[in-house]
């Protein structure tokens, strides 16, 4: 079963699956760019029979707050808090902007983890943006819309790929008329989105690199930066997955994260 809680002394929003086990440490999963929390909800289920999972909302995204920043060092001091709340140590997965974050975290404050698993990144700055896909949720006419397929006719009309319409879609609040994104701040942010702040020191913990197969965000050029930030790293792909490797192959996904958390 899943509870939503939101506590006064917590910034962030999150989902709870399972309870607490002595054999494992909670399992902490950090959402990409659009995304939430509840995007994670059928793979945090499935985890929840051995350990308790945790699902939070990032900073300008779900139901957490909004906020004039989007930096990663910002987004790690969120997750550190959210870390003390529940317990230290625990595992933590991250895909994309959220893995990024996760790994901020990990250089800055080492001692709140077990396991570190990154889906689908790297410390790198990219050269693309994302912000064309903030013009194209604008365009969508919120007055108008009584269900969620209006506004995936709009995004569809605007060009979005249907599988981004319906993960769009969830961060639309339908009858509050409103996104639950904070699409100024990240646009404004994006530079900071795509990049990877300048860091030190290194992650010496077990630490799993999980690429999609298909996907070009993780390169064979970019294992020495990894390796000198995360001297353990460990590098594994899913065949037929692409940048979104847990909703193109989600049970793979799920038995290689259970696979390498519980070794």
């Amino acid at each position: 079963m899943a509870l939503q809680w939101r506590y006064a002394d917590v910034m962030l929003n999150y989902i709870e699956y399972g309870n607490t086990t002595p054999d494992h440490p909670p399992l902490l999963i950090a959402h990409g760019l659009y995304g939430s929390g509840r995007n994670w909800g059928v793979i945090a289920k499935r985890l929840s029979d051995t350990r308790q999972v945790i699902t939070p909302d990032l900073r300008n995204h779900g139901h957490s707050p909004h906020l004039p920043s989007q930096s990663y060092e910002d987004m790690a001091d969120d997750l550190a808090e959210l870390i003390g709340h529940i317990g230290a140590p625990v595992d933590l997965c991250g895909h994309s902007m959220g893995g990024k974050a996760a790994m901020v975290l990990a250089l800055r404050r080492p001692e709140l983890l077990r396991r570190l698993v990154i889906a689908d990144i790297a410390p790198v700055p990219y050269p693309h943006t994302q912000s064309h896909h903030i013009e194209a949720m604008r365009s969508v006419d919120l007055s108008t819309l009584t269900r969620r397929s209006d506004a995936s006719a709009q995004l569809e009309a605007a060009g979005v790929d249907p599988a981004l319409q319906s993960f769009f879609t969830q961060s639309l609040d339908v009858a509050g008329k409103r996104w639950r994104l904070n699409l100024d701040v990240l646009e404004a942010e994006m530079d900071k989105i795509t990049g990877f702040p300048e860091v030190s020191g290194s992650f010496d913990h077990p630490t799993l690199f999980l690429t999609g197969g298909d996907s070009t965000y993780v390169l064979p050029e970019h294992r020495e930066r990894i390796k000198s930030l995360f001297p353990a790293a460990r590098f594994a792909k899913l065949p037929g997955a692409g940048h979104w490797l847990h909703a193109d192959r989600p049970r793979a996904f799920e038995a290689a994260l259970r696979t390498y958390l519980d070794t």
